[in-house]
């Protein structure tokens, strides 16, 4: 489903360890890491679609989490043009997103990575708050920036954290 802007519904899954950490996931056989994601589905909500997504990409069930909040609108982000699909019938530019702010209350051990039959993910760990931001690919790092300081309050009411240096040309401090 694409809407008539070009933007793919989607949802974002941030999840908390409830000491600040987040759940940072590696792509399947790539160097290259993200929080879960994933498409609404037509006649689907937001939330059913968040606990579909955590359910196939991480194994985990709504008995596991505790929703602390959500973004208040769409954050959208644009494919870079060599990843567009020109021939593609709706052509898709990019996603819109509404992001999911989740405090893991079960075991550590309930994730799983192999819960549905193509997998998406092969590694995790728990990451510093703003570590994404810094290693997210280029494309989604302003959308990412957006979800977690919007969502910060949830995780942090007397303040988040200090943010690390900004990259340069690319590369982390």
């Amino acid at each position: 489903m694409i809407d008539s802007d070009g933007f793919r519904p989607n949802v974002g899954i941030i999840l908390t360890d409830g000491a600040g950490r987040l759940f940072w996931a590696r792509r399947i056989g790539q160097n290259a890491w993200q929080f879960p994601q994933g498409g609404i589905k037509r006649h689907e909500s937001a939330e059913a679609a968040l606990f579909r997504e955590l359910r196939e990409e991480v194994g985990l069930g709504q008995q596991d989490v505790e929703i602390l909040g959500c973004t208040e609108g769409w954050l959208r982000y644009r494919l870079p043009r060599h990843l567009v699909r020109r021939r593609q019938r709706p052509l898709c530019i990019g996603q819109k997103q509404v992001w999911f702010m989740l405090r893991l209350t079960g075991a550590e051990e309930a994730v799983r990575l192999d819960a549905c039959e193509q997998p998406e993910f092969d590694d995790w760990r728990w990451v510093d708050y703003w570590e994404p931001v810094r290693r997210v690919v280029f494309f989604k790092r302003r959308v990412y920036d957006r979800a977690l300081t919007e969502l910060a309050p949830l995780v942090f009411p007397e303040g988040p954290p200090q943010r690390p240096p900004p990259r340069q040309n690319g590369r982390s401090r």
